[in-house]
């Protein structure tokens, strides 16, 4: 993943900021980072999430499970595949399995959840959804359209977090 709006370098942010604060892209820094940042942590976030919920989705459904434990098995696995990505690229860093755990916990426990809970939401609530099989529209459109509204709605959390040194802006220690 690309953290090249991450940076801490001074930039000359033009007239008015000579002194290089740094707001890269000509963002404005709201509590300390840039949309660009949120938008970037959301989209990692929102990868994790939908390998983990579609596969579980699809294995709940072709297994004629029920509601509850297809949920249950893709919310699992939304957690384990965001995590994973964020462990995979730690890792790769040279950090240790131990450490790079606490990090990936630290870094995408909060937008993981909320990214979930809305999506899950909006499938719960569409009329049909909850029953519809995976060759049905509906089943992809009320997914796809959970992980949209879930995406627009984690932003802003994760910028908020970010730019309190909280949730993805841990791992930017290690890169």
């Amino acid at each position: 993943m690309d953290h090249s709006t991450h940076h801490s370098a001074p930039e000359d942010d033009g007239p008015g900021h000579p002194h290089g604060h740094g707001h890269p892209h000509g963002h404005v820094h709201g509590h300390g980072t840039t949309w660009a940042t949120a938008l970037q942590a959301t989209l990692h976030c929102l990868t994790g999430c939908a390998i983990g919920e579609i596969l579980g989705m699809v294995i709940g459904t072709a297994l004629m499970w029920g509601n509850v434990p297809t949920m249950v098995l893709a919310i699992a696995l939304a957690f384990v595949f965001g995590y994973s990505l964020t462990l995979f690229a730690v890792v790769r860093a040279g950090v240790s399995m131990k450490a790079a755990i606490k990090v990936a916990l630290a870094a995408d426990t909060v937008s993981i959840a909320v990214m979930e809970l809305v999506d899950n939401g909006i499938i719960a609530l569409v009329p049909g959804a909850m029953e519809a099989h995976l060759s049905d529209g509906l089943f992809w459109y009320a997914l796809l359209g959970g992980f949209a509204v879930a995406f627009v709605i984690t932003t802003p959390v994760n910028k908020w977090m970010i730019g309190r040194g909280k949730g993805h802006a841990v791992v930017h220690a290690y890169h």
